[in-house]
Order: structure tokens, then C-alpha cells, then sequence
């Protein structure tokens, strides 16, 4: 196997296609896409950058694999929108970018991040659970429909 690394790279305008098609594959495999994530997915910079939130890629070489968000909402930040190509799933890039996220978040001097997510999806409860997240109450007028899972890491 061919080894390769991986950088994490901000937000740039070229990338808004990779993060929109990431999600789609994984949300399309698992869910479907509902009126929430098309309005995110497809025009990221209002909804998130323009809001005070972020966007992160993984990048290996020059071909991006991975991507992650931490959106504003109110009084928290939410990770969400979380990817990874899947011919580069099972090498930890999703471990990578929540780390980064983390990271990130403590520079940044929070003092949580929140995410949503569906108990059916068991490797990545177990992933958020390794890092720390604790499940905490979900609100019943969550904006995803798919969520029956909130949870939060204190940093």
C-alpha cells in the first residue's frame, strides 16, 4: 500500500464542491438529504462562513479526501458535515479532523462543541465516545431529522 499523509487546509471557494459531494455520498448512503443539509451543503460560505463558522479539508497530495464543519449556532458550535472519500475511510482522517477541530476550538478558547448524530451510525458514535463526547439531552426541535443523538465534548 502506498503511504501517503495528510494536510488539514481551511476553507477555500475551489474546495465548495468536494464539501457539498463528500456529504451528499455519505448522507445519500446512509439517510437522505434533507432541506437542512442542501441549503448548508450547497452554498457554504453564507450559512457557515459568513456565520462565524469554519470549514476544514483533509488533503492528500493534491487530491482533497475529507472534510469537516464547525458551524455556529446561537450559543455553541456544532461539528458537523464530516466526510472522508471512501477509498480513504478506515486510515483515521476522521480522527485527524476532529482533532484538528478540537485543537482548533481550544485556541479558539471554547468552551464545548456540540454535534448531532444517529445512534446507527456505530463507528462514529464510538469515535466521538474515545474522544470524549458525553451524550447529553437532544432538544425536540432539533434541525435535523435524522438525529437521535446529541453530544458534547467540554474542553
Amino acid at each position: 500500500m502506498l503511504s501517503f499523509t495528510i494536510e488539514i487546509i481551511p476553507f477555500e471557494p475551489q474546495y465548495a464542491a468536494h464539501f457539498y459531494a463528500l456529504n451528499l455520498a455519505w448522507l445519500r448512503k446512509y439517510f437522505y438529504i434533507e432541506p437542512y443539509d442542501e441549503k448548508i451543503l450547497s452554498n457554504p460560505e453564507t450559512y457557515i462562513l459568513k456565520n462565524g463558522g469554519f470549514i476544514f479539508f483533509a488533503k492528500s497530495n493534491a487530491e482533497i479526501v475529507g472534510t469537516v464543519a464547525l458551524i455556529k449556532q446561537g450559543g455553541f458550535f456544532e461539528l458537523s458535515k464530516m466526510a472522508v472519500r471512501p477509498a480513504y475511510q478506515g486510515k483515521k482522517i476522521g480522527l485527524q479532523l476532529m482533532e484538528h477541530c478540537i485543537a482548533f476550538a481550544r485556541k479558539q478558547q471554547w468552551k464545548s462543541i456540540t454535534l448531532y448524530s444517529h445512534r446507527s451510525l456505530i463507528a462514529a458514535i464510538f469515535l466521538y465516545k474515545k474522544i470524549g463526547f458525553k451524550e447529553i439531552a437532544l432538544e425536540e426541535d432539533v434541525h435535523y431529522e435524522r438525529a437521535d443523538i446529541k453530544m458534547r465534548l467540554d474542553l
